[in-house]
């Protein structure tokens, strides 16, 4: 085990990533309004990083939830209740200025503010996703837009259809699977193991007075059947992609999750994104990937979770069969320190980071250092994941330059399918959640040391 004063030296703040949203929930709970956080936070960079390519955005975004600053709106993905008058006095106000805040044109990047009486934003009439300040703009925009403008297509759909997640009205398929873990190696074997179920229920949420509300308070047309089915299908993918990221990562190492007493994953970095309206039994398909399991315990470490969903945590043995979900708030190496080795929290057998992110700056990786260190020197199965092979490749070289032994990397079998907006740059290609991932155990210095030794224990 990597001795403690070493891993001091490196101590930095951990942070998380996450895309920003700008959808309400439905109950919060007051807390203070103090979001002073050590390091930097990505839930906050990434919200300011929209000036960088919008000016005036982020205040946009402000100004259409009724809110005077992005402490309030921090203090919403955290669980609270803001100050001022946040919130929306009917479902298609809601709608309204949701869309609104995607009303900036897409080549000169002009807001409605600065647009003269005479010009009005208009929407691109076949995705309905990104605008222009005139049909100038929109052409001298359409080579870059028409390589994704058929893909954003879908994520206007989306966009919508989400809202009955939140609602509770379209409630995720789920119960013991009846193909064995084996042969359940990605989607489309998922989806054929869950056919009938699954159609059952799409087609109750199709047909339901929800969906009717929902396009009604849209303000747009609805679209076919098998449009917001394959919307609804995507959604469920999103929701299900980390749980069974997690069972990929546990089935590919090789962790035994029939040890008595259950076993334990880490969730490092994670943020709004893993814990905004999460609830306790939405990681039950790790479960059913592992029939006979005797407890699998799933704790959410991060800066960024929400308030509401920090739970309490404890190294108790786990019921057989059951699927422990909590969160801790704060910084990972601390958690480590006061609660890991204290013998207060199980031991990992598997830590899992949903995007770091530490490619994308030095804050981020300087931040993020300490835990990478300390994951490598405990010599912890590690698994991360990523949203473009660009990523990929960026992030195996940092880990290279750490000395981190790869033991895999490549496209994730359980990947969102849902595509995902580059929110103040709509003509980037769409990204999908946790895309790729790479494993990584120990030190390579580590293993060329024990290989050495073992041949020369074998010469003597």
């Amino acid at each position: 085990m990597a001795p403690r004063s070493r891993r001091r030296r490196h101590k930095k703040p951990l942070s998380s990533v996450a895309p920003v949203v700008v959808t309400p929930p439905t109950v919060v709970t007051p807390v203070p309004l103090t979001l002073s956080k050590p390091g930097p936070s990505i839930d906050t960079l990434g919200f300011f990083s929209l000036e960088n390519n919008v000016p005036g955005l982020s205040q946009l975004i402000l100004q259409k939830l009724n809110m005077k600053s992005y402490e309030e709106y921090k203090l919403v993905l955290d669980g609270g209740t803001p100050v001022s008058g946040f919130g929306f006095r009917c479902p298609q106000e809601m709608f309204q200025k949701m869309e609104d805040t995607f009303r900036f044109c897409a080549y000169c990047r002009a807001l409605p503010s600065g647009l003269s009486d005479s010009k009005v934003l208009r929407h691109c009439k076949r995705c309905r996703n990104v605008y222009y300040c005139g049909p100038e703009c929109q052409r001298s925009d359409w080579p870059a837009h028409r390589r994704v403008c058929q893909e954003l297509r879908l994520v206007a759909v989306d966009r919508l259809m989400e809202w009955l997640l939140v609602t509770g009205d379209f409630v995720l398929p789920s119960g013991p699977w009846s193909w064995l873990t084996e042969v359940v190696q990605g989607w489309d074997t998922w989806f054929s193991m869950q056919r009938l179920q699954l159609d059952s229920t799409l087609d109750a949420v199709l047909n339901s007075q929800a969906m009717t509300t929902l396009w009604a308070s849209a303000g747009r047309p609805r679209p076919d059947p098998h449009v917001l089915q394959g919307s609804l299908k995507r959604l469920l993918t999103d929701a299900l992609s980390r749980p069974l990221t997690l069972g990929f990562g546990l089935r590919a190492l090789g962790i035994n999750v029939g040890k008595v007493g259950g076993s334990t994953v880490h969730v490092v970095g994670a943020s709004h994104a893993e814990t905004f309206l999460t609830r306790p039994g939405d990681y039950d398909e790790l479960g059913y990937m592992f029939p006979g399991h005797l407890g699998l315990r799933v704790i959410l470490v991060g800066i960024d979770v929400a308030a509401g969903f920090s739970q309490s945590t404890s190294a108790s043995l786990l019921e057989p069969g059951t699927v422990q979900l909590s969160g801790h708030r704060g910084l990972y190496h601390d958690f480590w320190e006061e609660q890991v080795e204290t013998g207060q929290i199980a031991h990992p057998d598997l830590v899992v980071a949903f995007h770091p992110g530490f490619h994308a700056s030095s804050d981020l990786m300087e931040s993020w250092l300490p835990t990478l260190l300390l994951l490598r020197d405990y010599e912890i199965p590690t698994m991360i994941t990523v949203y473009s092979n660009q990523e990929l490749t960026a992030s195996l070289q940092i880990l290279v330059d750490l000395d981190m032994h790869i033991t895999a990397y490549g496209a994730n079998p359980f990947a969102s399918l849902k595509p995902e907006q580059v929110y103040s740059n709509p003509n980037k290609q769409p990204v999908y959640c946790s895309a790729y991932y790479i494993m990584f155990l120990g030190s390579s210095c580590q293993l060329d040391k024990r290989q050495l030794e073992e041949k020369v224990d074998g010469e003597v």
